[in-house]
């Protein structure tokens, strides 16, 4: 089969992207690329929007940052087509900008941790540029009427959330907490169990994200930076413990990169109740505090963790977005300002996420 493109003269020979320039520090610059070529089974995408998270570590010095995209369709490789693209359609790239769909968690809808997988920003170039090549099997459809700018965010930070709440094994009704609802992952998860997935949710944050952990549909805010951060858990348990009528959560969610909220969680859990790791501390691996086998024995609880969900979560979640269930709350910004907002997001005073504008034309950093 003979590639399929757009025309010729609407694809240029060369486009800018943001590379990291020095491993471990806030530093990036403008690139220019030469456009590739879509091999069998890709696709070359044009891309209009980025989400990302905190810089990445490690991360090599030249790579083309950014691990969620939305673009438009401009080229096809050999026998792409077949794969059900084709050119003018809008897709996402998430996360896992590939997975093999063979290997054994991929086998079973656990493609989020494919043991072939290609991380987006990581180990293939990202999302912070106008071209990119894709694997045809594996974008993501975005629906129609959903903006690009609401939708990019959603491939990362939305299926990690969505993905993290259907593990959480609760039922409609049961109270669930959010440690770090007022971030990108909490805000979307606050809206995705709330207003998704039937669930009475309480979102644990500092006291400036009250209103939007409050807009996302939390019924109960707690604000921890009162009398609760780095306390032994007992304070904030009793908080919880006096939302839900003394029976305590039937599982919390931990969005925070911070041992504090991992060590706190398992006090106001209730019988049965789970534990959801999603956000990674940083520095030397630390195991949970208070994980006490008595405890986990009496209470039967359960630790489980979640990394990003799987392209069927992807759609779903999107499908909730198109639907209205949940909005991106963002900031879109243009690549002259990405040092600034890594530094916002490092300071932990970004709220909700941050959005790349790669039509934008201030390209200078």
């Amino acid at each position: 089969m003979t590639v399929t493109a757009m025309s010729c003269k609407s694809i240029p020979k060369t486009y800018k992207a943001l590379a990291y320039k020095e491993p471990g520090k806030i530093s990036t610059e403008v690139v220019e690329l030469e456009t590739p070529e879509p091999k069998a089974g890709e696709v070359l995408v044009k891309l209009s929007h980025s989400g990302w998270g905190f810089l990445p570590e490690p991360v090599k010095a030249g790579q083309v940052g950014g691990h969620e995209g939305v673009g438009t369709v401009a080229k096809l490789g050999p026998g792409s087509e077949e794969l059900g693209v084709s050119v003018g359609d809008r897709v996402g790239i998430k996360w896992i900008a590939f997975a093999c769909g063979s290997c054994a968690p991929c086998l079973v809808g656990a493609d989020g941790i494919c043991e072939k997988q290609q991380v987006s920003g990581y180990s293939v170039p990202g999302t912070f540029q106008q071209y990119t090549l894709a694997p045809a099997h594996y974008v993501t459809p975005i629906p129609d009427g959903l903006p690009s700018e609401l939708a990019a965010p959603l491939l990362c930070g939305g299926v990690t959330a969505y993905s993290a709440l259907k593990k959480s094994g609760a039922q409609a009704g049961d109270w669930v907490v959010v440690a770090g609802a007022g971030g990108g992952l909490g805000h979307l998860a606050l809206q995705l169990g709330g207003r998704g997935m039937g669930f009475r949710m309480i979102g644990l944050d500092m006291g400036n994200k009250e209103e939007l952990i409050k807009i996302c549909g939390a019924e109960v805010f707690i604000d921890i930076s009162k009398e609760l951060l780095g306390c032994d858990g007992q304070t904030l348990s009793k908080h919880v413990l006096a939302a839900t009528d003394g029976k305590g959560a039937s599982a919390v969610v931990v969005c925070s990169p911070n041992h504090t909220a991992y060590a706190q969680a398992l006090n106001y859990l209730k019988f049965n109740g789970t534990l959801v790791c999603v956000g990674v501390p940083g520095g030397d691996p630390t195991p949970i505090a208070n994980a006490y086998p008595h405890l986990m024995v009496a209470k039967q609880l359960r630790i489980v963790g979640s990394s990003v969900g799987s392209r069927k979560d992807a759609i779903e979640t999107l499908e909730m977005a198109s639907r209205g269930i949940v909005k991106t709350h963002y900031r879109l910004e243009h690549p002259h300002s990405i040092d600034e907002v890594f530094r916002t997001m490092q300071a932990g005073k970004l709220q909700g996420r941050a959005v790349l504008d790669l039509e934008s034309e201030a390209w200078v950093v």
